[in-house]
């Protein structure tokens, strides 16, 4: 104990020996592993690549070049690394040779585990490492049983708090490396004094770090959008918004972000404030404050590439089109809209659709094949700040989401085929489950950091290859994840990857219906309100749905997509006198081109044209129709294939008044 005191105060002396403008800069920590970066569209992964990559794949990148005052700073920052590096190897515990060895021995026992064939959406796969190979877990339970032989013997170095600051500032100083940290601090004043603020800020830096540090290595862009959230939102400052407003910082640190006309800064401030106003007003899911653990997933609340006029459109469509969905469990809650209107066809032709549409609006008209319905099933989250991300495999694209629960793939394979995020999806599987417990995830980044300092490799083959420290950073997660019962909950949807079939008949929900919003009602002015709560049969099918609208107040009908028998809504009006009468309905559409058919008084056939209201509510051009005074009765469908559509009432208003 004495001596690893002696270190500690050994670095604080290096510290003190920095100049002033950086000699914090030493006390905090740097992510290990691989940055999160925006995901490609490429389907493509390799699912045995090194699933940790060291902080030192930053080097990769193309030095930038300096000025004479940017060499100077490059030669601060780096004699501030190296000094750093060489105090965080003496921190290194003592581990007894012979439980080193043991835990050593059942790690390359893992190399030799044969792969097993698994059947993904109907293609034979491959598998060696992960869990969906019986022969890996059993002699990963023994490595990790050895790994927590180790771990037991070096409880004092895990736990210490001390080395966080310090090891953490290391980390991110290896991410960023010198050179690009004096690139971005040499462009100005306001450059350098963003990348002081983040340097001289301990807990800053440790908190950065803890949520993986920024994307690509650019902490300058980070702190510039920090600093830029945080100047324009004064509740930016604390509590989760400001967990958020980092996370996000970090996530999207190219010069600009969706526009690409408008620096990232400008764009992520009014994102944020959108997302604000949407907080308040309560139509952001009631779990975005709630997310906990880290705020590691307020990295994924914001979209990766979908502007606010569409994440404005999607939540007012399914608050009025399907407000149903925002009720749903959580695995299909807001992106079950995919499985309800966005069928799953090839070859659609959007040529001729509206050119003032966005692409998103577009994919509702006909559907299209895995990529627009990963798309908007991506979009729904986003929209209610659920953190979601791409999620691409071999030949398909397919989307993965947050829940109370944790992460899951929808209408696609399991983690251990996907890619999520730019790591692949076990280890990314791996990482949002432990960053829903921050205390121990402490441990992990130290053995990760301390293996960086050692120059060791990168942990590969989910646990099978890689530096010792950095093998016990990938065991204390295994750890970590057993210990806190965190469970896998498996893939949503995956039968409907390619496909418009469920594996199993849907729950369809009733709902309590009270009088008031099953009554009929004549105003003294002669017209006829007709509420759709009022049809003579209300219960609930797969093809026809009753519920309540977003305000819980009135009650709406939806018509299902796709249904090739139509439905039939029935309703028995009372006329007071006979006449004519101006009839039309409050609907909801996101399709074009459609019709009802009313049959009146069971001889009387009346096509009615629905509008394309895009998702907001809109009446239908008036039909006229005779009535005959007494019970009048109406029967109304859609012509097969249905599309989607919502009603929340008809009207009947007397011709000529």
């Amino acid at each position: 104990m004495k001596t690893r005191k002696n270190r500690i105060m050994k670095i604080n002396d290096i510290i003190k020996r920095l100049p002033i403008m950086v000699a914090l800069a030493l006390s905090t920590s740097v992510f290990a592993a691989e940055s999160p970066a925006q995901i490609s569209d490429e389907n493509d992964i390799d699912i045995d690549a090194p699933i940790s990559k060291s902080v030192s794949a930053a080097e990769s990148l193309a030095p930038v070049s300096l000025t004479p005052a940017g060499k100077q700073l490059e030669e601060q920052y780096s004699k501030m690394l190296a000094d750093l590096k060489e105090a965080i190897k003496g921190l290194e515990p003592k581990v007894d040779e012979g439980k080193k060895a043991e835990f050593t021995k059942r790690v390359a026992a893992l190399g030799d585990v044969p792969p097993v064939t698994k059947t993904v959406m109907g293609k034979d796969v491959a598998v060696k490492h992960g869990p969906d190979n019986p022969a890996f877990v059993e002699k990963q339970n023994e490595a990790l049983a050895a790994a927590r032989v180790v771990m037991k013997d070096i409880e004092s170095f895990l736990g210490g708090g001390k080395e966080q600051a310090i090891m953490a500032k290391f980390a991110l100083l290896t991410h960023a490396t010198p050179n690009r940290l004096a690139g971005f601090a040499q462009k100005g004043e306001a450059e350098k004094a963003l990348i002081d603020k983040l340097l001289n800020d301990d807990k800053l830096v440790v908190q950065v770090m803890t949520l993986e540090g920024a994307s690509g290595g650019n902490y300058g862009q980070a702190m510039r959008n920090y600093t830029a959230i945080q100047k324009a939102t004064e509740r930016s400052h604390e509590g989760f918004f400001q967990v958020w407003a980092l996370a996000a910082s970090l996530q999207y640190t190219d010069e600009t972000y969706i526009d690409p006309d408008v620096p990232a800064a400008d764009s992520l401030v009014k994102y944020y404030q959108n997302y604000l106003k949407a907080y308040d007003a309560g139509i952001l899911d009631p779990a975005f404050s709630k997310l906990g653990g880290t705020g590691w997933d307020y990295r994924f609340v914001f979209p990766d590439s979908y502007t606010l006029e569409d994440i404005d459109w999607v939540r007012n469509m399914i608050r009025n089109y399907r407000p149903d969905l925002t009720r749903e469990e959580y695995k299909w809650r807001y992106c079950r809209i995919v499985r309800t209107d966005v069928p799953y066809v090839g070859g659609v032709d959007r040529s001729g659709m509206p050119e003032e549409l966005s692409n998103i609006q577009k994919f509702f008209l006909e559907g299209g094949i895995c990529g627009p319905r990963a798309f908007v099933g991506q979009i729904s989250c986003y929209a209610f700040g659920i953190p979601t991300r791409r999620a691409p495999s071999p030949g398909h694209g397919a989307m993965a989401r947050w829940t109370p629960d944790g992460w899951t793939p929808v209408l696609g394979p399991g983690f251990a085929i996907c890619s999520v995020n730019g790591l692949p999806g076990l280890e990314f599987l791996l990482l949002s489950q432990c960053h829903k417990e921050p205390e121990p995830y402490k441990q992990v980044l130290k053995c990760e950091w301390l293996g960086n300092a050692l120059g060791e490799d990168g942990v590969t083959g989910y646990g099978s290859g890689g530096g010792f420290w950095k093998l016990l950073a990938f065991y204390r997660k295994l750890a970590l994840v057993e210990d806190a019962a965190i469970k896998d909950i498996g893939v949503t949807g995956e039968e409907l990857a390619e496909s418009n079939d469920e594996a199993g008949v849907e729950k369809v929900d009733q709902i309590e219906l009270t009088d008031d919003q099953k009554t009929i009602v004549t105003g003294a002015d002669g017209v006829i309100r007709i509420p759709s709560a009022a049809a003579a049969a209300t219960v609930n099918t797969d093809k026809l749905r009753f519920m309540h609208t977003i305000d819980g107040n009135e009650v709406q009908v939806h018509y299902a997509l796709g249904a090739a028998q139509p439905e039939m809504l029935k309703y028995s009006v009372d006329a007071p006198a006979d006449g004519k009468y101006e009839l039309t309905a409050e609907v909801c559409t996101v399709t074009m081109g459609r019709e009802f058919m009313l049959r009146l008084n069971r001889r009387t056939l009346v096509n009615m044209a629905l509008p394309y209201t895009k998702g907001n509510w809109g009446e239908t051009k008036p039909v006229l129709i005779d009535l005959k005074k007494g019970s009048n009765s109406f029967q109304f469908t859609v012509r097969a294939p249905n599309k989607g559509l919502s009603i929340k009432k008809f009207q009947l208003k007397p011709a000529g008044s």
